[in-house]
């Protein structure tokens, strides 16, 4: 493999510099690592000073217990600024991706300013572990017998329910922290209405059939695995939920099926999400998801509450009217990973980032609608890197008057066609790419592929437009950008000419021959582990023995 230092050319992607005389050195903070999850640490270092942001922290970490250091992803410089009512102020953010369950993991940060204030420190954080089951009394329960065994069920305990028709029903009490309280389904048994808890704290829900809705308001350390809910419109079509702030829920391999169908007059409206939440540090992965109006779901505007550190990972989404993933108000260190998306409005929402950096990476979609992704309400610090979208109309189009800030774009695929229009709302402007109101002089777009089967190759990226791949090097940041074709896959991949059409899914692997082969940039923590000269573009690395696999964070192999 060949690994040439590109990743110290990629911290000049990565910082907006500006020519100013004297600037003030860098007076760094204390450093925190909230809410590491099972496979992320998050870091914020607050900074004062550096009033030219050409700072960088470049940052190494190694088990406590092997010593091996290894090269992560540098923190993104963040601008102080407010945005719909929320507030942050200038630091070093970002995410150390790909670690292992509980583990513990020493991390070195070096901080290097050319106006002063240079430093290094080392910090400490563990890993979650990945949540199980209490070991203490299996307590048998049927619908005649439930509340009497759930009132006497202690932490540790699990609640087993056999054969039957349950109603909806309230848990009142709870588990403790490595003891948590299990309700766990046998064959047979289903639960018709609702499953609340309130304020309940170490419960873990596994292998359920709920007919209805599960909602866990305020609830912290909640497991909610294996089980399918089949939302109703009794219940405003939700499926898991928790409408008020809660911390470190696991919600995963489990399947959510909404009522909303895929059809043109429901795109951009309808009610319901798949998975909704607030709050930090939890992990939504390996779910399946459809038939709603947004299918995982943070929430909006002043019902956003400490939205960081959250993983939604490895899910399939599809049939959703809105947002696929709606990552909104994300205050910094959401991680959008792996997901594959499928006959949806819009694919990926961050309406806005507060700051940042948002990560969204090795997702693919396939017969997108509206837009790729949603960078609306003046969103700031999204990071987009290695996702392969096949959409209706433009590749990556956008279509707002707001200004989004200090984004990172960089190894994608973005494929298209021609545009029309559904329940009013455009799918492209027959463009390649559409970014006319990215902030170009914060942001970075490079290294990206871009397809269309219209002949013409126009596009718009901040005030610049090109009509050729020539045009678009010389006029824009995308120095390193190519034209693909459909025949960029192993597989026959075609145009959705037809988006509401249920489509099934699509293998996204190169060919081996593929022109976005061998054509990406390394960046550390994200693609060391390429085979060939470069990393490819996309979502799935093609390597030399003629497999492709999606590696990192535990992304799932594509066969």
């Amino acid at each position: 493999m060949n690994r040439t230092n590109q990743w110290l050319g990629l911290l000049g992607l990565l910082f907006v510099t500006f020519d100013v005389c004297a600037a003030p050195a860098t007076v760094a903070g204390v450093i925190s690592l909230p809410e590491p999850t099972l496979q992320h640490i998050s870091v914020v270092w607050p900074i004062t000073g550096d009033d030219d942001r050409d700072g960088v922290v470049s940052v190494r970490y190694r088990p406590v217990e092997s010593g091996l250091w290894q090269q992560g992803m540098p923190l993104r410089r963040v601008a102080a600024a407010s945005n719909e009512n929320f507030s942050w102020g200038e630091s070093h953010r970002g995410t150390i991706f790909g670690l292992q369950a509980n583990t513990s993991y020493q991390i070195e940060l070096t901080l290097n300013d050319p106006d002063g204030g240079s430093t290094q420190r080392l910090e400490f954080a563990s890993t979650r572990p990945v949540p199980t089951a209490g070991n203490g009394i299996v307590r048998p329960a049927t619908p005649a017998t439930l509340n009497t065994v759930l009132n006497a069920a202690q932490p540790g305990d699990i609640v087993q329910l056999g054969n039957g028709n349950y109603s909806g029903f309230t848990i009142t009490n709870e588990g403790s922290p490595g003891a948590p309280l299990t309700l766990r389904g046998r064959p047979g048994a289903t639960i018709n209405g609702a499953l609340e808890l309130f304020s309940r704290d170490h419960i873990r829900l596994e292998n359920l059939r709920v007919n209805g809705r599960i909602r866990f308001n305020g609830s912290n350390d909640i497991a909610i695995v294996g089980c399918t809910v089949n939302a109703s419109d009794d219940f405003a079509n939700y499926g898991i939920v928790s409408f008020t702030r809660a911390e470190r829920a696991y919600i995963a391999n489990n399947t959510v099926t909404g009522t909303t169908a895929w059809q043109a007059s429901s795109f951009g409206g309808s009610v319901g999400e798949g998975i909704e939440l607030t709050g930090p540090g939890h992990v939504i992965e390996n779910n399946t998801v459809s038939g709603f109006r947004d299918g995982i779901s943070l929430r909006e505007d002043d019902l956003a509450v400490d939205q960081y550190s959250v993983d939604i990972l490895n899910n399939t989404i599809s049939q959703v009217v809105d947002d696929a993933i709606e990552a909104d108000f994300c205050a910094h260190n959401c991680r959008i990973i792996g997901n594959r998306i499928s006959n949806s409005f819009v694919g990926m929402s961050s309406q806005p980032s507060l700051g940042g950096p948002n990560y969204f990476i090795r997702n693919q979609a396939y017969n997108l609608v509206h837009l790729a992704f949603k960078q609306y309400r003046n969103s700031r610090g999204d990071v987009i890197l290695h996702n392969t979208i096949v959409k209706h109309g433009d590749g990556f189009g956008s279509f707002t008057t707001t200004t989004a800030r200090y984004a990172l774009v960089l190894n994608n695929l973005f494929l298209g066609g021609p545009a029309g229009t559904f329940n009013g709302f455009p799918s492209g402007t027959n463009r390649v790419v559409d970014q006319l109101t990215l902030d170009t002089s914060t942001s970075r777009l490079d290294y990206n592929g871009y397809g269309t089967t219209l002949a013409a190759f126009n596009g718009t990226i901040g005030s610049q437009t090109f009509s050729s791949v020539a045009q678009m090097q010389n006029r824009t940041s995308e120095v390193n950008g190519l034209r693909v074709g459909y025949d960029v896959f192993a597989n026959s991949v075609s145009f959705p000419a037809s988006p509401t059409t249920v489509y099934p899914a699509v293998n996204f692997s190169l060919a081996n021959d593929a022109v976005a082969v061998d054509r990406g940039v390394v960046i550390p923590g994200i693609n060391d582990n390429y085979d060939g000269s470069a990393p490819d573009l996309g979502a799935i690395e093609q390597v030399f023995d003629g497999q492709s696999v999606l590696f990192e964070d535990g992304f799932e192999a594509a066969n």
